[in-house]
């Protein structure tokens, strides 16, 4: 027996020294011939060879690694007007197939109640519109690029995230893999800032490879703020980690005030109000509240037109240096980039006009919205040589997607939110409600952030909408179980 267990250590020994060998001369395989082509991309492959090792051997490790890409991942634009977020997509990509071969093998021992469950029907009803927008858009090329896209991301952040963050220890590691990666993505770019005085003038030089901008900058930032704040209260006070996860928050804040990006300021304020909308059950009138409203701005913006009388001067709306200008500016409505959006913003309310049941497919406002706009709103930049979004993903849906897609979009974020209230009041643990609250607090920001952005679709903000919402869902159906066992 002894002489057996002593053979089969030995032949796993002899085993994993001749993989190291193996890896070892792929390894200075690669990098010679990386070096000697001059296609250095060539010394990567030992390090993907790794992964899909690491994905084989337990694939959890892989998504843990793919959280913590996500601050690091930089935008990569290839050939014909495509692009892709390295390393996060490929991971992405890899991991939904690995979760597809998963699924096959042990879909019997899966729980079929989170397929059943209503957030998940909002979101195949969201998803299938979206199938439906694309077999009708203007370009279904573009849309299908866009649909694929969609699903890694569904795939990998929803369904697989919910697998795999179904614990404690789980949502521990979650934390932990972002957060790690984020504080150093945050302490890099803070000490370039410095470099510049902190000028707003300067912020965009800080920023790459990290981030495209500075609302990726701030926005992801705000995002993860309420697992900092929350997670500080899993430690006891005054302790090492307590003291890192306090010091790392007022550092986080100070680099979302330095970001200078008004957007992350207001959903920063609004998640105040969500959480006390939350505590006291008020989430469902606030929705109602601001539904209204919104339909009242925009029946008053068009009736008789009125929307024409807050056109911009094109002389005077121009690009500020000084963050204070900038305030005064946008309150004035002389502000570049605010009335930028405002100028496209108009144009997606006439796209969604024209084609008000399919919209003109996922993917294509930037192709069809220079023939909706309005003259007199036009500013310095209008011509748009970065090709960038409409910076509404709300007027996005609706111009993308028509009024159904808008409408599938706001009923899955609704019931999330009125959904994520009644779980919070139910759950009896401590560390449960700060799971749920935390989950809500980071979706209300998200979607506050939408407003005057288009975020979903990236790699930066886009992973957490899907996972808070399947941690939700986990959350709800482990009160399910522990009340049906009571």
């Amino acid at each position: 027996m002894m002489r057996s267990k002593l053979t089969q250590l030995l032949d796993t020994s002899d085993a994993s020294f001749f993989l190291f060998r193996v890896f070892a001369a792929v390894l200075l395989l690669c990098l010679f011939a990386g070096v000697a082509s001059e296609l250095y991309f060539l010394a990567g492959i030992p390090a993907f060879l790794l992964v899909v090792y690491l994905t084989i051997v337990d694939f959890r490790k892989t998504f843990l690694l793919l959280l913590a890409c996500i601050p690091l991942s930089t935008e990569l634009i290839l050939p014909n007007g495509l692009g892709t977020d390295l390393p996060t997509e490929p991971l992405m990509i890899g991991l939904m197939l690995v979760g597809l071969a998963y699924v096959v093998r042990h879909g019997k021992e899966a729980d079929g109640r989170f397929v059943r469950h209503p957030i998940t029907l909002l979101l195949f009803l969201h998803l299938a519109w979206l199938v439906v927008a694309a077999i009708h858009s203007q370009e279904w090329v573009v849309s299908v690029k866009f649909l694929l896209a969609k699903t890694w991301y569904v795939a990998t952040f929803f369904f697989l995230a919910a697998h795999l963050l179904d614990g404690e220890r789980e949502i521990r590691q979650f934390f932990w893999a972002v957060f790690s990666t984020l504080l150093l993505t945050v302490l890099v770019v803070m000490a370039r800032h410095a470099t510049y005085g902190f000028s707003f003038a300067d912020v965009y030089r800080v920023l790459h490879p990290f981030y495209r901008n500075h609302v990726a900058y701030a926005s992801i930032i705000v995002v993860f703020l309420p697992f900092i704040w929350y997670f500080r209260k899993w430690y006891p006070a005054y302790s090492r980690t307590w003291w890192l996860l306090s010091i790392s928050l007022a550092v986080l804040l100070l680099a979302i005030q330095l970001s200078y990006t008004r957007a992350a300021y207001v959903s920063a304020v609004i998640a105040i109000g969500a959480f006390y909308a939350i505590r006291y059950r008020l989430t469902r009138y606030i929705l109602l509240l601001a539904l209204a409203g919104v339909l009242g701005l925009v029946a008053l913006m068009a009736y008789n037109n009125r929307y024409l009388d807050y056109a911009p001067n094109y002389e005077t709306t121009v690009s500020h240096q000084d963050f204070n200008n900038l305030l005064q500016a946008t309150y004035t409505g002389e502000d570049i980039s605010t009335m930028e959006r405002v100028y496209r913003w108009v144009a997606g309310f006439h796209m969604g006009a024209e084609r008000p049941v399919f919209g003109f497919g996922p993917g294509n406002f930037y192709n069809y919205y220079k023939s909706y706009t309005v003259t007199s709103f036009q500013t310095y930049v209008s011509d748009n040589p970065d090709k960038s979004g409409i910076h509404s993903y709300y007027l996005m849906t609706m111009a993308e997607q028509g009024l159904p897609g808008l409408f599938f979009f706001l009923l899955l974020s609704a019931y999330a939110l009125i959904r994520g209230e009644v779980i919070y009041h139910r759950e009896r643990t401590e560390k449960g409600r700060h799971i749920i609250m935390m989950a809500l607090l980071s979706l209300v920001i998200i979607l506050s952030l939408l407003i005057i952005n288009d975020l979903i679709e990236t790699d930066k903000v886009g992973p957490f909408f899907f996972m808070n919402l399947a941690l939700l869902i986990n959350m709800d159906l482990r009160q399910q179980t522990q009340a049906a066992d009571a």
